[in-house]
């Protein structure tokens, strides 16, 4: 499993996930985009999902103390990945209950969501 922080440019935050997803891969990828978005002071995120296959059920994911510092500093969200995985990805970024848009594309919609990300919130 991968989760990682690969590029910050102008605002844009891309974080690559794929395989089973760790509550340790995902605290340091967390820690990365802290990173990013001290460094930013505001990004939007493109979560690239590939060959995904889940979270790991064995994960304590109840901890929100990213989302409380860093919220703020996060204008949108777009998930790119497989269908099946839309419901359970928008629940687990918890769309709707944080303060910015979340969105989910399929692969073959990537350049509509890099679009949605550049429109103003």
């Amino acid at each position: 499993m991968t989760a990682e922080v690969s590029d910050v440019r102008d605002g844009l935050l891309t974080l690559r996930v794929s395989g089973l997803l760790t509550e340790k891969d995902m605290l340091g990828a967390q820690q990365h985009m802290a990173e990013a978005i001290l460094r930013q002071n505001k990004v939007r995120i493109l979560a690239l999902v590939d060959n995904f296959s889940g979270w790991d059920p064995g994960g304590t994911w109840d901890d929100f103390s990213f989302q409380d510092s860093f919220d703020p500093h996060i204008e949108k969200m777009a998930i790119v990945g497989d269908k099946k995985w839309e419901d359970l990805a928008l629940l687990f970024s918890a769309k709707g209950l944080r303060g910015f848009p979340i969105e989910y594309f399929v692969p073959a919609d990537i350049a509509r969501a890099r679009a949605w990300l550049e429109m103003d919130a």
